[in-house]
């Protein structure tokens, strides 16, 4: 525990925040749980080998835990990811199918149980910080809701000091969102390519400001190289920077409170980066997502798992970790039952007949993170994920299913004939708008302009030789027998979890 303290102590110092321990939870309850989610922020960090970005709170907090390097949302979209997050289920079962907020309109089911009604049944404080985006309340309702600071990650965390302080005999979960490293509205005018903000227009008080010069950016491979893209990392690194000093605030808030050894914390983005590319697509760098786990009553730390986890389980997982998850992967009857008349109770709005309350699509992968031996790890079994999109923005229907082996990925484009239809602010974006101009040849990443805007209704891609997907196999012959092992697998997945788009199959 050592190296964390002493890395945290240096974020808080540099930022004018108390470093020193207090007793004011020398009664506080055991097995509480920090989860965190970051907005649109890829596997960019120190500890996912990026050389160059600084994270040194999330550094830190590898260091101390588990770092999952295969971990995966199940739609790379804001509102409808964080439903799943939420609750262990695909969003085409829950009913949160895209944005929830403004004339998108999308909300969930009102007859669903989420992770912090759950844990309130279990016997736990709820309280939710920062961005939020899902409806209805009463489905997503917390006890408490804390100031929500916007970009001021730093203030943030200190808006939740009193509740993580608070002298309970409950344990907590604290649900904290930050906004960054989210596009924003603003444009960099000083730069010849007019980039993207990424939030760092504003003032933060207790923030570090950390510049990144574009030449000095690593640029993956599923972009271009261009000077345009070089300029949106820079930005994009600088918020990251500060989304990276509110978690390093955070966790010193626990140490100040003698909670660091008493509480589960879990730091994950709800998808990939906001670049075309990535964000709204079901490629890997928009599913493939951070997962850093810190257990205080883990017995392996500093460790790596490259086992393939999902965002469907995360509710299980943390279920699991605070008792109220049955052998059988459901919530337990003794918490269950209590919120059964809570669901006749709410208002009658939409309802899914097809929910059955505290069984999820998802499993727990705490024996992972509890793991005694190195073998323990990458236990077998932990080689498939599944992912459903529908929509992003209420003008993107776009839906699009996908199995994901430990080397075969299968994407089904349901709308291929459709061009793919563009976020408003990835259309924007200069690192597209300078390749678009450039005509439908132009090259993006691993393939032109054309070919990402018109794709095929079947991309299968062998993800360990051709990480990028750059090579279409399911035009290949050789590759027909995989195809229709996919394809087959593909549909058990929408049969097992009541998918209504599995009638595309029939029809179009």
């Amino acid at each position: 525990m050592g190296r964390l303290l002493a890395a945290f102590a240096v974020v808080a110092g540099a930022l004018g925040g108390p470093c020193e321990l207090t007793a004011s939870s020398a009664r506080a309850a055991e097995r509480n749980i920090l989860f965190i989610v970051a907005d649109d922020h890829g596997a960019d960090a120190g500890c996912y080998g990026n050389p160059v970005i600084q994270t040194p709170a999330l550094d830190a907090l590898a260091d101390e835990g588990m770092v999952f390097d295969r971990a995966y949302c199940t739609t790379a979209s804001c509102s409808a990811s964080r439903s799943v997050i939420l609750t262990g289920l695909h969003n085409h079962l829950n009913g949160q199918y895209g944005h929830q907020h403004d004339f998108h309109k999308f909300s969930a089911w009102t007859n669903l149980i989420s992770l912090p009604q759950y844990l309130a049944s279990a016997g736990y404080r709820t309280a939710r910080c920062g961005k939020f985006h899902v409806e209805p309340e009463s489905v997503f309702r917390f006890d408490s809701v804390l100031k929500d600071t916007g970009r001021k990650t730093v203030a943030q965390a200190e808006a939740c000091r009193e509740f993580l302080s608070a002298d309970a005999d409950k344990p907590f979960l604290l649900y904290w969102c930050t906004h960054d490293p989210h596009r924003s509205g603003g444009v960099n005018n000083g730069s010849p390519y007019k980039p993207n903000r990424f939030g760092n227009e504003g003032k933060y008080a207790g923030v570090k400001t950390v510049e990144f010069a574009p030449e000095d950016v690593v640029v993956p491979p599923f972009l271009p190289d261009t000077p345009e893209c070089r300029a949106e990392l820079a930005e994009y690194y600088q918020s990251v920077s500060r989304l990276d000093q509110g978690v390093g605030r955070l966790v010193q808030i626990l140490k100040d409170a003698d909670l660091l050894d008493k509480t589960l914390i879990v730091y994950i983005s709800d998808h990939g980066i906001a670049m075309p590319g990535a964000k709204t697509t079901l490629y890997e760098p928009g599913m493939r997502s951070p997962l850093i786990v810190r257990d205080p009553y883990a017995t392996l730390r500093g460790v790596r798992s490259d086992a393939m986890v999902s965002w469907v389980d995360l509710t299980p997982t943390l279920l699991d970790f605070a008792g109220a998850l049955t052998e059988e992967g459901a919530a337990t009857p003794k918490v269950a039952r209590p919120l059964a008349g809570e669901l006749r109770a709410r208002p009658a709005g939409q309802r899914s007949p097809h929910l059955k309350p505290g069984r999820f699509h998802g499993r727990s992968f705490l024996p992972i993170i509890e793991a005694k031996t190195e073998a323990g790890l990458d236990p077998p079994g932990w080689d498939e994920v599944f992912a459903s999109h529908t929509f992003h923005e209420i003008t993107m229907y776009y839906p699009m299913r996908v199995v994901h082996e430990d080397r075969l990925k299968l994407i089904w484009n349901i709308a291929y004939p459709l061009p793919y239809p563009f976020a408003s602010d990835l259309w924007a974006a200069p690192t597209w708008q300078a390749q678009f101009r450039q005509g439908m040849d132009a090259p993006y990443g691993p393939r032109s302009v054309g070919q990402y805007i018109h794709r095929p209704q079947f991309e299968l891609f062998d993800t360990q030789a051709d990480p990028y997907e750059a090579k279409n196999l399911a035009e290949d012959p050789s590759y027909k027998p995989e195809l229709d092992r996919l394809k087959q697998k593909l549909k058990a997945f929408q049969q097992e979890t009541d998918d209504p788009w599995i009638m595309k199959w029939d029809y179009e």
